[in-house]
């Protein structure tokens, strides 16, 4: 916490303001219940300090999430963009009624100066993700991490080595995961009352074409408006163009994104959570071509369909309606969630009874909130994993990632999920990670 020397008395101005005090007539004098930790306000010395690193679309949303919980305090936002900085750090002085949120072009400064920040929001491009929170962790910050957590393998492995090894609470947004429909149908397969589930399926939303060419140069901005290289930061040098940065054009170019972990990072994640990984050791991914959904199985028998949605996303499919669905089939019945619903989807109206019931077992057992950035700071005070911890962000990655990879070779693959190595497969484990462009490395 900063001081502000002006206002500091020293014994000697403590003890001549106490006389004159004494011998005048008595003020009464505020203290603000906040600042006491009054009134169930938190005081400020048990507040959860944060910092926001990109702070457009997703990271604006995220912020406004964020700012709600009453023991947290924003204090510094990044982004390399001016208008997203700007208008991050007016919603933050506006929450506050002050100006103080301090604003940064460059992460590694913010990381560096604030030692006083506790934890990160990262919201990035995807292509950022994976770096940042590993710098964000060697300084010493927790982390909250958006979705797509990385580009590659080795990224994904290097994240959980280095929350490892320095002791970090990191959660990566998938935050259905911490919502009641999605974690009643989750609950419903691990639990065991569809019995033993022998099918799960995911959405994995198709996205219109993936681009290995790049835009033509124009005009590049003031640093001051937007810093282009630190905006590139570890992918390929690419000359500065609108497209990428207006909107989330840069998406559907394969220097900057991925492809199936778009949402995949959602929903891969979300089926696996309602079956039993314990034993798990590998996933056989067979090749039905890049447009068609594909069937993969498990070690443990569990056949995994990754459903592909070639048009809207809200189109009507046989698993499930609305976008980033997860569906588990047993021999007692089904059970499928996704955006949108009002309740989940069953084979039994009957299964619905005990709505109630499967969230109040969850939460009991678990200590853990419906609500995802909540979980994330509980954790921080805690130290405990978070529900979308590190190893469960690695293994759902590594599988859209290895999705991406039989794609492009165009052949069926076998993935060890504990070594994130491909099975007698020596290009495709050469495709595990990606060159990153110095200085931004790991």
């Amino acid at each position: 916490m900063s001081i502000d020397k002006s206002t500091t008395l020293t014994r000697r101005q403590f003890l001549t303001q106490g006389v004159m005090a004494a011998s005048a007539v008595a003020l009464p004098y505020y203290v603000p219940a906040s600042a006491l930790g009054r009134d169930g306000a938190v005081a400020p010395s048990e507040r959860i300090v944060m910092g926001g690193i990109g702070m457009g679309g997703r990271g604006s949303s995220d912020l406004g999430w964020m700012l709600n919980e009453p023991d947290v305090q924003w204090v510094a936002v990044c982004d390399v963009r001016k208008g997203q900085r700007d208008a991050a750090k007016n919603t933050v002085d506006k929450k506050y009624g002050n100006k103080d949120c301090a604003t940064y072009i460059d992460m590694r400064e913010l990381l560096a100066e604030r030692t006083d920040v506790d934890a990160v929001l990262i919201a990035t491009g995807d292509r950022w993700h994976a770096l940042a929170s590993i710098l964000a962790m060697r300084a010493g910050k927790d982390v909250y991490c958006e979705k797509p957590a990385c580009l590659t393998m080795a990224q994904s492995q290097k994240v959980v080595e280095t929350a490892r090894r320095y002791g970090r609470v990191y959660q990566t947004g998938a935050q259905r995961l911490s919502e009641a429909n999605h974690v009643f149908a989750i609950e419903m397969a691990r639990s065991g009352r569809l019995g033993e589930v022998h099918t799960a399926y995911a959405d994995i939303r198709w996205r219109d074409g993936f681009r290995h060419d790049w835009l033509p140069a124009q005009p590049q901005p003031a640093k001051e408006e937007v810093a282009w290289d630190l905006w590139v930061g570890p992918s390929p040098s690419r000359p500065y163009n609108s497209g990428y940065v207006n909107g989330a054009g840069w998406y559907h170019f394969y220097d900057f994104a991925t492809n199936v972990a778009m949402w995949g990072a959602h929903t891969i994640t979300q089926a696996l959570a309602g079956l039993d990984m314990t034993d798990v050791h590998s996933i056989e991914l067979e090749y039905a071509g890049q447009e068609k959904t594909m069937v993969t199985r498990l070690s443990n028998g569990v056949k995994l369909v990754l459903y592909r949605v070639s048009g809207s996303v809200w189109e009507p499919c046989e698993y499930w309606h609305g976008a980033c669905g997860e569906r588990f089939d047993g021999p007692k019945g089904w059970v499928a969630a996704a955006d949108g619903y009002a309740g989940p989807d069953v084979s039994s109206p009957a299964m619905l009874r005990d709505f109630r019931k499967v969230l109040a077992e969850y939460t009991g057992r678990t200590q853990r909130p419906m609500n995802h950035a909540r979980d994330f700071f509980d954790c921080v005070r805690s130290r405990r994993l978070t529900v979308a911890n590190p190893e469960v962000m690695a293994r759902s990655m590594n599988i859209c990632l290895a999705v991406d990879i039989c794609e492009q070779l165009e052949r069926n693959l076998t993935l060890d999920l504990h070594k994130a190595e491909f099975v007698g497969d020596a290009e495709a484990n050469r495709m595990r990670s990606r060159a990153m462009r110095v200085p931004f490395t790991i």
